[in-house]
C-alpha cells in the first residue's frame, strides 16, 4: 500500500493555479511550482506525474473554483440583472486589486490557454475543459441578461447571447491590459464602459 500523501492536493492545484494563469505554462518552471506549491520536486512528480499533468488538474481546479465563485453572483435573483453583471465585475477587479498590491496582474488561466499557440493541443483534457466552460458561461451570462430585461435593468433590444459574448470579451480584454500594465482605477473605467451597450439609461 502506497504512503499517504503529505500535501494537501487541492492547495497545491491552487498554487499552481496562481502561478500558471499570472506566468502561463511555458514561462513556469517546475522549480517555481514546486517552490510556489511548497513541495518537492519528487512528491510533485509522485502525485502529478508531470508538468502537463499538473497544469491540466491545475486548469480543472482553477474553472472549478471560478465557476463556483461567478455562479453565486450571477444566480443571486436578490439583485436584478445589473447588478448581477456589476457583481461579476467587482469579483474581477477585486482580483486585478489585489494581484497589484503584489506587483502584477491577476492573469487568467482561461485568456493565457486560448493564446498560448498548441496548449489546447497538448491534452485533450484542457480543449473539452475550456470548451465546456465556455458554454457553461455563455449559457449562464445569457440567463443573467434576459433576467435582466425582463426586469427592466438591461436593454431589451440586444440578443442575449451577444450581450453574453460581450461580457465575456470585456472580462478577458481587461484581463489582457491588466497583464498589459493598466492600473486596476482605470480597468475599472474601461469595464463600465465596456458594459454601456447593455444597461438602460
Amino acid at each position: 500500500m502506497g504512503r499517504p500523501r503529505a500535501f494537501d492536493e487541492n492547495a497545491v492545484l491552487d498554487a499552481a493555479a496562481g502561478q500558471f494563469r499570472v506566468f502561463g505554462f511555458g514561462d513556469s518552471s517546475t522549480e517555481r511550482l514546486c517552490e510556489v506549491a511548497g513541495v518537492r520536486r519528487s512528491s510533485l512528480y509522485n502525485a502529478f506525474t508531470s508538468k502537463e499533468e499538473l497544469f491540466v488538474q491545475a486548469l480543472q481546479r482553477y474553472l472549478s473554483v471560478v465557476d463556483e465563485a461567478q455562479g453565486a453572483v450571477l444566480r443571486d435573483e436578490s439583485r436584478d440583472g445589473r447588478e448581477r453583471l456589476e457583481a461579476l465585475a467587482g469579483l474581477v477587479l477585486a482580483e486585478e486589486r489585489a494581484a497589484a498590491r503584489q506587483g502584477h496582474a491577476a492573469g487568467c488561466m482561461v485568456v493565457g490557454a486560448y493564446m498560448t499557440p498548441g496548449l489546447r493541443e497538448r491534452d485533450e483534457r484542457i480543449a473539452r475543459a475550456l470548451d465546456d466552460q465556455w458554454e457553461r458561461r455563455l449559457a449562464l451570462l445569457a440567463q443573467v441578461i434576459r433576467s435582466g430585461q425582463a426586469d427592466g435593468s438591461l436593454r431589451s433590444d440586444v440578443h442575449a447571447d451577444d450581450g453574453a459574448l460581450l461580457v465575456v470579451t470585456a472580462i478577458s480584454g481587461l484581463r489582457v491590459i491588466a497583464q498589459a500594465g493598466a492600473a486596476p482605477d482605470r480597468l475599472e473605467r474601461v469595464f463600465a464602459l465596456g458594459l454601456r451597450p447593455l444597461l438602460t439609461m
